[in-house]
């Protein structure tokens, strides 16, 4: 079967969302055809019985306003715990009933604790506030009667009314504070069983939580069975774990006997909540959730390797070298700084060919599916000023990309100017998604230059900030250009072997050290 993380669906799996489109589309102005086209991630299955007969399976991630997880044409869940009868939904209810009691007791009881308190303490402020405006007065008399001539007796007097007021005043306060105390005390205990009450709404919800992670049982090519909880090696799992369309279509063909041969997802529909989709385009399955799940679910199959990972046949070349920098041409397939796979980077290449001894560092990075120009620094100075010019953006870099489809037939302007907040996706790393509350922004400005034989546009992206796959995300993004980069295994279509067709064609600046201008070209072809 293919690798649902690193594939391109074949034949039969195209022709299946063919025939499924089709199906939905039949269904007309319904409840269910509108939550299709709100945004939905839709999978397809062949899958072999033991007579060596074909069957199609379908899913949808996770659940449907309307129906939960059952829809006609589609497998049902993993794990179906929204029985209204069953445990989850009794349970939940409580904890709904829970939040019900909690707000009704703080617009009640713990509102009228604290109304009752705020009447008198400015009661009580107000009787206090009075009687200092009054021992005030009685203090400014005092003083205009010393300004003259008094007698000791008079003095005597006056000090001993001061005297007498101050202890008035703090006989008053007690008082008042004596007064305040059972209002406060009450408005304490509300208090505190409002915290109790939270107290154990919490505690019921981790229960519950928990109750689903060690139910929620998922199964293996083997026979074999594992909760969430036992997947995710007692880590929290992330929430819809088990209900995207690849848990579901392998849980369906395993119950029912069936050898799983081929699967692919796809996206149906409107993207959603910042994601970068395109409709009709497929998607491998997501990290986050499915990793864990799908490499336990896959045991016992044999699965085909990682033969849409790209890696690099050329070496880097040095096109510049002097003895504060260099730049190099770094080949698509290459990482820019060492990763956990261990696999080259021009940083390690640098390092060979310069000696660790050179203090020679990578100052930028691109994509490990990018290729063009890279400046590296020579010592630490060199660094650090390298790293100044990038991060107070006066580098200036040119990218060459080839988007899918004609820009002038999409309507997309042939230049312009484009501010996108993006952030990661910590459900599905590396993807990123636009975020227009936490995203950071990613500015860019672009200029269309032209057209290739297979009806795709080329174009020349012009970036001021240098956020992660910001030009992917900006060429994908339906919020800004709407057409992939061609080749993006992230965000568009790539076949077996096709590398992304992104290349940083340009670089300049002016080094302080120096004082030097400094500009580089790259010509190497995309296509």
């Amino acid at each position: 079967m293919n690798n649902p993380f690193y594939y391109e669906p074949d034949r039969a799996c195209n022709e299946a969302f063919s025939r499924l489109i089709g199906r939905i589309e039949a269904l007309g102005d319904t409840p269910v055809h509108r939550e299709f086209l709100a945004g939905k991630m839709l999978g397809v299955l062949i899958a072999e019985d033991s007579d060596g007969n074909r069957h199609t399976l379908y899913a949808f991630s996770g659940q449907l306003g309307n129906g939960g997880f059952y829809c006609d044409g589609f497998v049902g869940p993993v794990f179906d715990y929204l029985d209204p009868n069953g445990y989850f939904k009794t349970h939940e209810a409580a904890i709904s009933c829970q939040n019900r009691e909690i707000a009704n007791y703080e617009s009640t009881v713990l509102r009228d604790a604290q109304t009752a308190l705020d009447k008198v303490r400015a009661a009580a402020d107000a009787e206090v506030s009075q009687f200092k405006d009054k021992c005030r007065r009685s203090k400014a008399e005092r003083d205009a009667r010393r300004s003259s001539s008094v007698s000791e007796a008079e003095l005597a007097e006056m000090i001993r009314q001061s005297q007498f007021e101050k202890a008035e005043l703090h006989r008053l306060k007690k008082a008042v504070a004596a007064r305040i105390e059972p209002f406060a005390a009450r408005l304490d205990e509300a208090r505190r069983h409002l915290a109790s009450m939270k107290q154990k709404r919490r505690s019921d919800s981790e229960a519950l939580q928990q109750w689903l992670f060690d139910s929620f049982k998922l199964p293996n090519a083997l026979g074999q069975s594992r909760s969430l909880s036992e997947i995710f090696d007692g880590g929290t799992p992330p929430s819809g774990a088990g209900e995207c369309c690849a848990p579901k279509l392998l849980n369906a063909a395993f119950s029912r006997e069936l050898t799983p041969l081929k699967m692919a997802e796809y996206w149906y529909g409107a993207p959603k909540q910042g994601e970068v989709r395109i409709h009709g385009h497929h998607y491998p399955a997501c990290r986050g959730k499915c990793l864990p799940v799908l490499t336990w679910m896959m045991q016992g199959l044999d699965i085909e390797s990682d033969a849409m990972v790209y890696t690099h046949t050329d070496e880097p070349t040095v096109l510049f070298q002097n003895q504060w920098l260099c730049v190099v041409e770094k080949p698509s397939g290459m990482l820019s700084v060492p990763g956990k796979s261990g696999a080259d980077s021009v940083q390690s290449w640098l390092e060979n060919k310069f000696g660790a001894d050179s203090g020679v560092k990578v100052a930028h990075r691109l994509d490990q599916d990018t290729s063009g120009l890279i400046v590296a620094a020579f010592g630490t100075d060199s660094y650090k000023i390298l790293q100044e010019l990038f991060a107070t953006r006066r580098v200036k870099k040119t990218y060459e990309a080839i988007l899918e489809g004609d820009y002038r037939k999409l309507g997309v302007a042939p230049f312009g100017h484009i501010e996108l907040p993006i952030m990661p996706d910590l459900t599905d790393r590396p993807r990123q998604r636009v975020d227009y509350t936490h995203g950071r922004l990613a500015v860019t400005d672009y200029r269309f230059v032209g057209e290739t034989l297979d009806g795709c546009s080329r174009i020349l992206f012009y970036p001021h900030t240098g956020r992660t796959h910001q030009l992917r995300v900006t060429a994908a993004s339906q919020s800004a250009l709407g057409m992939p980069i061609v080749g993006d295994r992230l965000y568009g279509h790539r076949a077996d072997g096709q590398r992304l067709q992104l290349h940083a064609c340009h670089i300049e600046f002016d080094f302080p050290t120096d004082g030097n201008h400094y500009s580089f070209d790259s010509k190497v072809s995309i296509l």
